[in-house]
């Protein structure tokens, strides 16, 4: 026993005096709680290893991380390069058309000019041997 037990025995005699069948109930109560507590410390207790851990698992989850994270990150990569390559070509076209739009900006004048040219003529190219004595002899003549 120990010292609240003695000490609660002391006080109940002298503060009251419990119902008989009421003292009968807690004794009995008492009894069971403290057979229960004696039964409890008595029994044979397992001894709980701690958890291990599965490290083929573990490994077997890592690796399965990396796989993910790699596979995820090349598709990236994949769409990252055919963006860029994408936005190359274009400006390749780009400067393309610019070259083509520019060389028929220069044919078109080559072919004004020379409809300029032909067209600023004063005689016919057929008539041109004739037109130059007509001068020779204007010239002369004065």
């Amino acid at each position: 026993m120990n010292r609240r037990d003695e000490e609660a025995r002391s006080g109940e005699s002298e503060s009251l005096e419990l119902e008989p069948e009421l003292r009968e109930a807690l004794g009995n109560f008492k009894a069971s709680v403290d057979a229960w507590s004696e039964s409890m410390m008595s029994r044979p207790r397992e001894v709980k290893t701690p958890a291990r851990t599965n490290w083929g698992l573990v490994t077997k989850w890592v690796l399965g991380c990396f796989v993910f994270a790699g596979t995820v990150s090349g598709g990236v990569y994949e769409n990252h390069r055919q963006q860029e390559a994408a936005k190359i070509e274009a400006a390749r076209i780009a400067e393309q058309q610019r070259q083509l739009a520019a060389q028929r900006t220069r044919d078109e004048e080559d072919l004004m000019a020379r409809v300029d040219s032909d067209i600023a003529r004063e005689v016919p190219s057929a008539l041109e041997p004739m037109a130059s004595l007509m001068e020779d002899s204007a010239n002369s003549g004065n």
